[in-house]
């Protein structure tokens, strides 16, 4: 088996050295992996975010670092029928439906007296079904579309598991319902002029990209149980996962793209080189 894995960043703005760091270390196991490849995958679904500018600034910035890609990138904007069909899949099996609630009615109502202490998941609160049982028939523009969890599980004939070779997680991790139930929840698989949410579309983008090794942050790990849950759901194959630590600035916060103090761009044009960037990261010389 052909070891593939892939970077897929943002074009939403500047690459940081968080950035930097997980392509570099992708790029690095497919580089030292016999046949290994390496592979670019644009996450441009949120088309009013995404900009030009930006995914120009991307390739400039890897190729600086001496990352290269073997083949040409895959724009998720250019594969929205992809995810409309398994989308379509879900719902001739029942198990999505319509949502018209905002953050603040699940807010609202997962803080209601009647309910339990409201549970955090891996895009916030858990959803407390307010829309669970509407039919895809009713369904609005204005809409997002949820997985009905419970429904899912039990379409299964059993849960699968997923293997993580990464040091903080290492191991099998074998799905179980209170984990998908109270800790995911119904969660959302598309938003309102947007094809797919994040999680379906990192599922059929890596099966259709046929990657075996997922190498992304840590902070993605609560959400690989769902991942994986919607793999076996679509029948296509899943990766094998390593999350790893998140570069973070001096006071512990995680980075991000407003941090423009550590932009891959500004240390280029202050004269870093990329050898600089690996020092910064915690990574060996190439």
């Amino acid at each position: 088996m052909i070891f593939r894995t892939r970077f897929a960043p943002s074009p939403t703005g500047p690459l940081h050295l968080g950035h930097a760091y997980s392509a570099l270390l992708a790029h690095d196991h497919a580089r030292r992996t016999p046949g290994g490849q390496f592979l670019l995958r644009i996450d441009d679904i949120d088309q009013s975010r995404a900009r030009k500018e930006w995914e120009q600034q991307i390739y400039q910035d890897l190729a600086w670092l001496g990352i290269t890609w073997d083949a040409p990138p895959r724009r998720e904007s250019d594969h929205l029928a992809e995810y409309q069909a398994a989308l379509q899949c879900l719902a001739d099996r029942g198990l999505i439906y319509p949502c018209s609630c905002s953050r603040r009615d699940i807010r609202e109502a997962a803080s209601a007296p009647q309910e339990r202490t409201p549970r955090q998941g891996p895009d916030g609160l858990i959803y407390p079904g307010i829309c669970r049982g509407r039919a895809m028939s009713d369904m609005r523009e204005s809409d997002a579309i949820r997985l009905d969890m419970r429904k899912a599980i039990d379409s299964l004939s059993a849960l699968p598991s997923f293997r993580e070779i990464g040091d903080l997680h290492k191991g099998t991790h074998a799905l179980t319902t209170n984990t998908l139930c109270c800790g995911i929840g119904d969660a959302v698989l598309a938003r309102p002029q947007m094809g797919a949410s994040y999680h379906l579309s990192v599922v059929v983008d890596d099966a259709a990209q046929r990657i075996t090794h997922a190498i992304r942050g840590a902070d993605l790990f609560a959400a690989t149980a769902l991942h994986r849950l919607l793999a076996a759901l679509l029948d296509v194959a899943s990766p094998v996962y390593l999350h790893h630590d998140l570069i973070r600035d001096a006071a512990g916060k995680r980075l991000a793209k407003r941090d423009d103090a550590r932009a891959i761009r500004l240390y280029r044009s202050e004269g870093a080189t990329p050898e600089d960037i690996r020092r910064m990261v915690g990574l060996p010389p190439a």
